[in-house]
């Protein structure tokens, strides 16, 4: 499913909505609601409305358990994190229990090491089924989500859930949920913005199949849905029928 909206506000509006439903059907059919936060500056204004009254007290927050899809290898207090920038515009303003946020980063551990007991964590959590019931995701320039990016190895992962590995380009380790995990998701909601991905956006929809170019093309659910939300400037290079 496609969305595209006049701007990123009315796109983080819709976005806040399918996150407090999502959370609604969640606890009331299971007792609980797992989500999976993206970082960047797609989310930015989205958990801005989530930490506002007329979201925030929707969500029982108690019944809440918040992961990430992927992460810069990074202490939290860096401001490239991002479970930082979570933290300061979002986590700290709900009453949201310590012990339900898990951060990818650890202190104690190497990144490789780090990704499996990130996995051992969320199948405790998720159980066999892997099925996140809500995963926000971003989309890069480059046509990436998570850190699922252009030409890596991670791309071909088939079995792990979660995976570090030292991305050169940028000079730093990262870790990330694999395509295989996210695409068990109940529910993920890509943010797209900006005219900056109005090319790469065009090819992931409308283009030949090239993950190794466009990695957001593995997206492709199990069984749950992917919902593409974007302004209209990223949507500007898709064909009319697809807008």
């Amino acid at each position: 499913m496609i969305q595209v909206f006049k701007d990123s506000v009315q796109l983080s509006e819709a976005a806040a909505a399918i996150f407090v439903s999502a959370a609604h059907e969640a606890v009331s059919k299971r007792g609980k609601f797992t989500v999976a936060l993206t970082g960047g500056s797609s989310p930015a204004k989205l958990y801005e409305l989530l930490s506002a009254p007329e979201y925030r007290d929707k969500v029982d927050w108690q019944k809440t358990f918040v992961f990430w899809g992927d992460e810069r290898w990074v202490p939290i207090e860096d401001e490239k994190s991002n479970a930082g920038m979570a933290n300061k515009v979002f986590l700290d303003k709900i009453n949201i229990p310590n012990d339900h946020v898990f951060p990818m980063w650890s202190a104690l551990l190497e990144p490789e090491e780090q990704a499996q007991h990130y996995e051992q964590l969320l199948r405790k959590h998720l159980g066999d089924s892997g099925e996140f019931d809500l995963i926000l995701s971003g989309m890069g320039e480059d046509g990436h989500t998570a850190s699922l990016f252009p030409g890596t190895e991670v791309l071909h992962e088939k079995t792990k859930w979660v995976a570090a590995y030292y991305l050169a380009s940028q000079h730093m380790f990262r870790i990330t949920l694999t395509a295989p995990l996210i695409n068990k998701a109940k529910r993920n909601v890509v943010l797209v913005f900006g005219a900056n991905k109005a090319q790469a956006f065009g090819q992931v929809i409308a283009g030949a199949y090239n993950p190794e170019k466009y990695p957001s093309q593995l997206l492709k659910p199990v069984s749950g849905e992917l919902i593409w939300l974007a302004d209209e400037a990223a949507a500007d290079d898709l064909p009319p029928h697809i807008k």
